[in-house]
């Protein structure tokens, strides 16, 4: 059944990001924009490395910082606390100009990016393009166990739901899909692109959100969770067809999502 999580109808969606706030939309359509597919490109290169997506200080200060999110959240403490384990003045902290969204942003980015070292396909005979999305993104929903972060989660989702924050939540998400089509083993970049990236993107974040509120052994519920919703997707579609719809689905995610933490949009 999983196996079919490729094959989607179309479905047509009014263009909601264009009802947004006049100052969330200035800030959301520009990261849309960037995020759009281009379809004479694959995902990522194999041939090139990924730049990181910090300098080495900052990293070493996120990933100090990162080590005390499970006591004191994705706070500034954090980044102090992870500035004095670098013996580094608390002026440094202007090296984060998002502030503790930067720590965010660094679990995002690296756990994205460790992905492709924690799963791996040696067997193209093996498990087909559905069951390898679905054991990725359970991969990278047990990377947050591991960091634990887990019972902080909804401190991250709080600042990611924050209106200067969205576009680049946005796009981080998309990134992610990416990053799990192209392991599975679909790099195929033509007009389903749009309906594969915001689905997948859709069943990821959902699960990220229901797996912060996980109290089941093991997390086995938020494994459930993950099926159920990729059948879902299997079984009542979500192609989107054209920029237009994937914008709307993007910036009608967005929207839910930041209204679902409280904001007032």
């Amino acid at each position: 059944m999983i196996e079919h999580f490729t094959s989607m109808a179309s479905v047509s969606r009014p263009l909601a990001v264009l009802r947004l706030p006049p100052s969330l939309r200035s800030s959301l359509l520009p990261a849309l924009q960037s995020t759009a597919p281009s379809l004479h490109r694959q995902y990522h290169s194999p041939e090139t490395p990924d730049p990181p997506p910090y300098s080495s200080p900052q990293s070493q200060i996120l990933s100090s910082a990162l080590s005390h999110v499970p006591e004191s959240g994705f706070t500034l403490q954090s980044l102090r606390n992870g500035l004095a384990d670098n013996s580094y003045p608390a002026s440094s902290l202007n090296l984060f100009p998002r502030a503790e969204f930067d720590l965010v942003l660094y679990h995002l980015r690296t756990q994205r990016l460790a992905l492709k070292d924690r799963v791996q396909f040696p067997d193209p005979s093996g498990p087909g393009v559905g069951r390898r999305v679905r054991t990725l993104i359970l991969s990278r929903l047990q990377g947050n166990v591991e960091a634990d972060v887990v019972g902080k989660w909804s401190e991250a989702l709080g600042l990611m739901s924050l209106a200067e924050n969205i576009p680049s939540s946005l796009k981080e998400l998309g990134l992610l899909s990416d990053e799990i089509w192209y392991l599975s083993g679909d790099t195929a970049v033509d007009g389903s692109w749009y309906s594969k990236r915001a689905s997948l993107g859709a069943v990821y974040a959902s699960a990220e959100i229901f797996q912060g509120q996980d109290q089941s052994t093991d997390f086995k519920d938020t494994e459930q969770f993950v099926n159920r919703r990729l059948e879902e997707v299997r079984t009542l579609g979500g192609a989107i067809s054209n920029f237009g719809e994937w914008a709307s689905f993007q910036g009608t995610a967005a929207v839910n999502l930041a209204r679902s933490l409280g904001a007032r949009i």
